[in-house]
């Protein structure tokens, strides 16, 4: 026992003086490590409404447990498995058509020769990110509303106006090439730092054989920046059940609300615009936080059985 004690002391020991010896990192990283800790883990205690419910004047910790009765209700509500299919359903068309573009744009970039033009389309691919999804959607109804300018542009040439916000099957698609619009420009700056991490001399060598630029983009630019792109699968699969509410929440009208009601916004409803029962959403949230983690879980796994390194080892 006195030997375990004496090995824990001079382990703990050894910790601190790593501690200290690079206390400027560590103090960088206090910031960032403090907002989690009480933005991210506190109210993971709020989560214990899903197993009890919930009375204001006894609140979260005097509130009575009801065990499992929570999630029975969220089970037996057809509304909820509409609110989960339509998300998988959205979600997974986002993973298919969103997630190849900033990849598809950085490499586009990359293959730009003049460094000054290169410059200004990052500028320019990068800057709507910076607008809000409020700004997005009334820049979206003030260009595709029955009234708006393509509208106007189509009856010029004598056709019948399209009612892009008020259609499914146009709305659905709409979503995607908003979002393609607004982040993959900066989501392409992770695969332009990838690129330039690769050795030039993989160039140099490629150039001695022969190789031309197609050549070099398959079988030493996309390889090169293989990790990232795991990892940033890896990570976009953990949320593939949250993404998206700020963006159907501000461009959803009533003509489509109920084809794009995903768990998120099934979430608000329930919160928000009906008799609020606080131990039921939250019930929804922890079943979808499950849902994120069991693939964020898959697709680290996934990855490790296609050879990737994975993200959690």
């Amino acid at each position: 026992m006195a030997n375990k004690t004496e090995v824990y002391t001079s382990k703990t020991r050894q910790l601190g003086i790593e501690i200290w010896k690079h206390r400027v990192i560590y103090t960088l990283l206090l910031p960032g490590f403090v907002w989690y800790i009480i933005f991210s883990y506190f109210p993971m205690g709020g989560l214990t409404l899903a197993f009890k419910t919930f009375k204001a004047n006894l609140g979260i910790l005097g509130s009575p447990w009801t065990g499992f009765e929570n999630f029975s209700y969220v089970f037996r509500d057809a509304a909820f498995w509409r609110a989960l299919w339509k998300t998988v359903y959205i979600n997974v068309g986002r993973m298919v058509f969103q997630f190849p573009a900033p990849i598809i744009l950085a490499l586009l970039v990359n293959e730009f020769r003049l460094n000054r033009y290169k410059k200004v389309l990052q500028t320019v691919y990068t800057f709507p990110h910076f607008f809000s999804w409020v700004i997005v959607a009334s820049l979206a109804v003030n260009v595709l509303s029955l009234s708006g300018f393509a509208n106007q542009v189509i009856m010029l040439f004598g056709l019948e106006p399209v009612n892009f916000l008020g259609k499914p099957g146009i709305f659905i698609p709409l979503l995607y090439f908003t979002d393609i619009w607004k982040y993959a420009g900066y989501g392409s700056i992770i695969y332009l730092a990838a690129v330039s991490g690769i050795d030039p001399g993989l160039y140099e060598a490629a150039d001695i054989d022969g190789a031309g630029r197609w050549g070099k983009l398959v079988h030493i630019t996309i390889p090169g920046i293989m990790p990232a792109i795991i990892v940033m699968f890896i990570l976009t699969s953990g949320s593939l059940m949250t993404i998206g509410f700020d963006q159907i929440f501000n461009m959803s009208n009533a003509a489509v609300k109920d084809s794009v009601e995903v768990l998120d916004m099934y979430i608000y409803r329930i919160t928000f615009q009906s008799a609020a029962d606080f131990s039921f959403s939250t019930a929804v949230s922890l079943f979808r936080s499950v849902l994120n983690m069991a693939l964020l879980l898959g697709a680290n796994k996934l990855s490790k059985m296609m050879g990737g390194g994975g993200l959690l080892g």
